[in-house]
């Protein structure tokens, strides 16, 4: 109902259509006030976030608004993508068409195509960036009555009251996109200031530093604080372990058995959370300030032949905080290298949990310095896994970028940048720690049932395949559960019997053989049980030929340098 005017409210969607980066999110965020939830776009396999408002206004007469923020349009093949959302649109909804003022021309002749027959409004973003305003409104203004639809100049990073309320009255009578409108050439064009990013040979090593420096400060960072932290929490734990120990022996072994949620949920929370949130905020200012449109557009010719986008690159390294939030965040992928990008965290991703499950082997075995060639076969592995995944159409030159010279810098604001790190954050919270406890249940039962140590039984004699001794197999067999089933390794009677070159086979093989199960179960409802179930095939084929490659490789290796 109506509280104005009493009458029943109508509920309409208002779809946001643009290309990447020209400041969708930022402009339904201040639109509507509210957060946004994802959700697939009525029955489609097109993820978008989706913001609900309710007005109260009496100038509204449409009062219940859905706004769908749709996936920005990266590459050719993205607007294939939006033609499926559009395709959806009954007459009752609305198109908000997002141009960029800086390159207006070359948006409308991309975009118009996209919305003929559809009802909308044109909201034209980055206006601050134009000079000669009056000049300029003059245009948008032909615009306006040679279309008989609302163009609309904002500055989508600081939104105006009266530009809100201007874009929602236009929202409510809103013209139509006809194939007889041509808009005339404006003819400006306003391209941001270079800088080392676009430099031809120094540009993807500057992006590369840039992309690695987050996840380096955020690890460092996070371990160093854990290994404070973890004491202490121990510490704390170990009274309530002990009182725990006199339950009866099912419930004992799910409190506090040795993969029990009171023994391992505190380890989460010490180590998984300072990384995580460390890294969404580093992120949240890249993407608040444009410097990951400009990475994006810098490391996309060395990606391009993997079948990824420098954007995607960015989920991947993001993995390396979680890899719930990374594969979430694969919605706005371009369609076709969406299922690339999923594979590539899912293999070459090695989560907070996994990595300082790695170093506490290493340390363990007191060769630290094995982390370097581990994250170097590592990465070569996981190219040459995703080359070999990718689809045609995602390698192509011919699907070409299409926001390259269109990203300012600007300093990214607080708010901005949580707005953005609050996604990530929620998604890890709300999605990766419940899913997180329900596998420290599943993997409590199983020991306590026996099964994992008779699956252990199973591959002890396997374990000769990759010059491993039997007892590796259960550490293979938890990381396959969860990935901090690794530190197994440290046990004296594992780690003691392994070479340097066996440990690094062990963590390598234990990490990558399959994704931990938080992570294929965020899959199967991200996408589907028919990808995860290809996926995991896939990767368990690539894991064990690049497993068996570094184990009898390092045997030649070792062979050769001992007869010289």
């Amino acid at each position: 109902m109506n509280r104005v005017t009493g009458q029943l409210s109508t509920h309409t969607a208002v779809v946001a259509i643009g290309k990447e980066s020209v400041g969708k999110s930022q402009l339904i965020a201040s639109l509507t006030q509210k957060p946004a939830y994802s959700s697939n776009f009525r029955g489609t396999t097109v993820a978008c976030e989706t913001y609900r408002r309710c007005d109260s206004e009496a100038l509204l007469r449409s009062a219940d608004r859905t706004f769908v923020d749709t996936p920005g349009i990266l590459r050719q093949s993205d607007s294939v993508t939006t033609a499926t959302v559009l395709n959806r649109l009954p007459e009752t909804d609305t198109v908000l068409l997002v141009v960029q003022a800086t390159h207006i021309d070359e948006d409308l002749a991309e975009l118009l195509p996209l919305v003929q027959g559809k009802r909308g409004v044109v909201a034209v973003t980055f206006w601050d960036k134009v000079r000669a305003k009056t000049e300029a409104m003059e245009v948008i203004e032909r615009l306006r009555q040679s279309s008989g639809i609302s163009f609309i100049p904002v500055d989508a990073r600081h939104l105006s009251a009266s530009d809100r309320v201007q874009i929602l009255e236009a929202l409510s009578s809103p013209g139509t996109f006809t194939q007889e409108f041509t808009p005339e050439r404006i003819g400006w064009w306003i391209e941001p200031s270079p800088t080392l990013l676009e430099h031809h040979y120094w540009g993807p090593v500057a992006a590369i530093l840039l992309l690695l420096l987050p996840a380096i400060i955020a690890v460092g960072t996070a371990n160093t604080l854990a290994g404070f932290l973890e004491p202490l929490v121990q510490g704390l734990v170990k009274p309530l372990v002990e009182q725990l120990n006199q339950l009866p022996s099912l419930l004992r072994e799910i409190l506090v058995g040795r993969y029990g949620l009171v023994t391992m949920s505190p380890l989460l929370f010490v180590w998984a959370v300072p990384t995580v949130l460390l890294y969404a905020l580093f992120l949240g200012a890249y993407k608040a300030s444009g410097l990951i449109d400009r990475i994006t557009v810098a490391m996309h010719p060395l990606m391009l032949p993997f079948g990824l986008t420098g954007r995607d690159l960015v989920r991947v390294i993001m993995g390396f905080g979680c890899n719930v939030p990374a594969v979430i965040n694969t919605r706005a992928c371009s369609s076709c290298s969406r299922g690339t990008c999923i594979s590539a965290i899912a293999f070459g991703s090695a989560c907070s949990y996994q990595f300082g499950a790695t170093l506490g082997v290493f340390a363990a075995a007191q060769l630290p310095y094995l982390v370097i060639p581990y994250l170097f076969y590592l990465t070569v592995t996981t190219l040459i896994y995703t080359r070999l995944t990718a689809p045609k159409k995602a390698r192509s030159p011919l699907n070409k970028l299409l926001v390259e010279g269109r990203s300012f810098l600007e300093l990214p604001r607080p708010i901005a940048i949580w707005r953005e790190a609050h996604s990530t954050l929620s998604q890890f919270f709300l999605q990766a720690i419940p899913i997180f406890l329900g596998i420290t249940i599943i993997a409590s039962l199983l020991d306590w049932l026996g099964i994992l140590s008779l699956l252990s039984g199973v591959l002890r004699p396997v374990m000769r395949l990759f010059r491993l001794p039997a007892e590796a197999a259960l550490p293979v067999v938890l990381a396959s559960i969860r990935k901090d089933g690794i530190l197994l390794f440290t046990e004296p009677n594992v780690v003691g019997a392994l070479t340097p070159s066996q440990i690094l086979t062990a963590v390598y093989l234990a990490g990558v053989i399959v994704p931990c199960l938080v992570t294929l179960l965020t899959i199967v409802r991200e996408v589907s049980w028919r990808f995860a179930l290809k996926l995991l095939t896939q990767q368990v084929v690539a894991a064990v030929s690049f497993s068996l490659l570094l184990a009898w490789g390092n045997a030649l290796f070792e062979h050769s340098i001992n007869r010289f």
